[in-house]
């Protein structure tokens, strides 16, 4: 844990010192938003894998709120989890504006979903930093791997279902410590480069209930549910 905090606040420290950051700051404690966020936007969007997709995850960080209203845009199925995962995931599609990729808009014109009643095509993430072997950190609170493993639990996503994170180039590191609940990327995009992982690390099967912590399942209902699904 310290090593990949020592990585975060390197990551944070490199990018406001170069002037690479845009709002919100400060970018410490967050998903960094990065200059030429919009230009990986649409390079995930020239991808097969995204447009091949009919419903896409997208995380609800700000860097990649490009991505999100490329989905609308493109009339593709949006699903998004609530901030914490406390109000669990909406679905936003068809006629909407484009302030409805933010997590305020998404509230208002979204339809709350559970995880079981779709089938994802594409997810893309949020991350701190990678690596070019698939590794991922997030900003520290374990939520991006969390919508992984809810994902995949509810039968959403499979092993085979493509994992995107758009990033700025200085986030890319030759390794990141992953551990056996950290949900590796198969594709890394930034404003420049498109890169296609070398992935080394298993995808988790699902949630680790085993290590899941009491307050987790007290603050989030959907956890609740899909403990029960699986006991019942």
């Amino acid at each position: 844990m310290e090593a990949k905090q020592r990585i975060r606040e390197r990551i944070w420290r490199e990018l406001e010192e170069r002037g690479i950051t845009t709002f919100p700051k400060p970018v410490e404690g967050r998903i960094p938003n990065f200059q030429g966020s919009e230009l990986a936007a649409e390079r995930l969007c020239s991808q097969m894998v995204y447009r091949r997709a009919e419903t896409v995850f997208v995380n609800p960080d700000s860097p990649q709120l490009p991505v999100r209203e490329n989905v609308l845009r493109d009339r593709k199925r949006l699903i998004m989890a609530t901030p914490r995962l406390r109000q669990g995931f909406v679905e936003i599609s068809g006629d909407v504006p484009k302030s409805a990729a933010s997590i305020r808009g998404a509230l208002r014109f979204g339809r709350r979903i559970k995880p079981w009643q779709v089938q994802v095509d594409l997810l893309v993430e949020g991350s701190v930093a990678v690596d070019r072997f698939g590794g991922r950190l997030g900003k520290g609170g374990g939520f991006g791997d969390l919508e992984f493993a809810i994902l995949k639990e509810a039968g959403a996503i499979t092993d085979e279902t493509p994992v995107a994170t758009t990033v700025h180039e200085l986030q890319i590191l030759d390794r990141v410590p992953m551990t056996e609940h950290d949900a590796p990327v198969d594709l890394v995009v930034t404003p420049r480069s498109v890169m296609e992982v070398e992935r080394t690390y298993p995808k988790p099967k699902g949630i680790l209930w085993n290590i899941l912590g009491t307050r987790m399942l007290e603050e989030i209902p959907l956890l609740r549910e899909l403990k029960n699904r699986r006991l019942s």
